[in-house]
C-alpha cells in the first residue's frame, strides 16, 4: 500500500565545496551556496553541481532532506525570536509537512512540478557541533534527532521548488515533523 501526502518543498540548497569542515579557529567557510528553484538528480550520484555528487564515500548520503518544522521546534525550544534560515544546516531538500524518521530504510518518492525522483532513506543526517556557532548557543543538542535523513538517490529526475506530493511505503504523521526522535538502536 502506497500512502500520499502534500508537502512543500521550501528550498533546494547546492553548493560545490563544504562550509563545516574542519576551519574551527576560522570559522565557516565561505563558499558558493546556491538556494535553487529547481535541482536535477542523478542517481547513484546526487544533486548535480552538489559536493556530494558522485563522491563514493557519500552514495548513501547524497542526497538530504530536512523538515522544517525541526528547526520551528528548535526555534521555540531555545527562545529564539525568529526561525533561523533552514539554509544553516546545508540540508539539500527542506520540505514542509513530512515526518522523515519512519522513511529510513524505504524507498520514497518525491513528485514536484518538475518531474519525480525516487530515493531510498538512509541514515540520520546528525547535526553537527557547528549549529551552536553558525545558529545559536543550544542548537546542536536542540537539533539532535531533528537533523534530516540522508538518502541514496535510485532514479534520475527534477525537484522543484513548491508543492509536491511524497509517495511513502509506510504511514507518516506529519504533526510529527519536528519531533525528536531518540533511538538507542538503529533501524535494520
Amino acid at each position: 500500500m502506497t500512502h500520499s501526502y502534500p508537502v512543500e518543498v521550501l528550498h533546494l540548497l547546492v553548493s560545490p565545496e563544504h562550509a563545516y569542515f574542519g576551519r574551527p579557529r576560522e570559522g565557516a567557510a565561505d563558499v558558493e551556496t546556491h538556494d535553487l528553484d529547481a535541482v536535477e538528480v542523478v542517481a547513484g550520484k546526487g544533486i548535480r553541481g552538489d559536493r556530494f555528487f558522485g563522491k563514493a564515500a557519500h552514495m548513501d548520503a547524497a542526497i538530504t532532506f530536512l523538515a522544517v518544522e525541526a528547526w520551528e521546534a528548535v526555534a521555540h525550544d531555545l527562545g529564539l525570536a525568529a526561525v533561523p534560515d533552514p539554509l544553516l544546516a546545508r540540508r539539500n531538500v527542506v520540505v514542509r509537512g513530512v515526518e522523515l524518521d519512519p522513511l529510513r530504510g524505504h524507498d520514497f518518492d518525491l513528485v514536484t512540478a518538475a518531474g519525480s525522483v525516487t530515493v531510498h532513506g538512509g541514515r540520520p543526517a546528525a547535526p553537527c557541533a557547528w549549529m551552536d556557532r553558525m545558529v545559536a548557543d543550544g542548537a546542536h543538542a536542540a537539533l539532535r534527532g531533528r537533523g534530516g535523513l540522508r538518502c541514496t538517490p535510485l532514479t534520475d529526475g527534477r525537484i522543484a521548488r513548491g508543492p509536491g506530493v511524497l509517495h511513502s511505503p509506510v504511514e507518516l504523521d506529519p504533526a510529527r515533523a519536528g519531533e525528536a526522535v531518540r533511538r538507542r538502536t538503529p533501524l535494520p
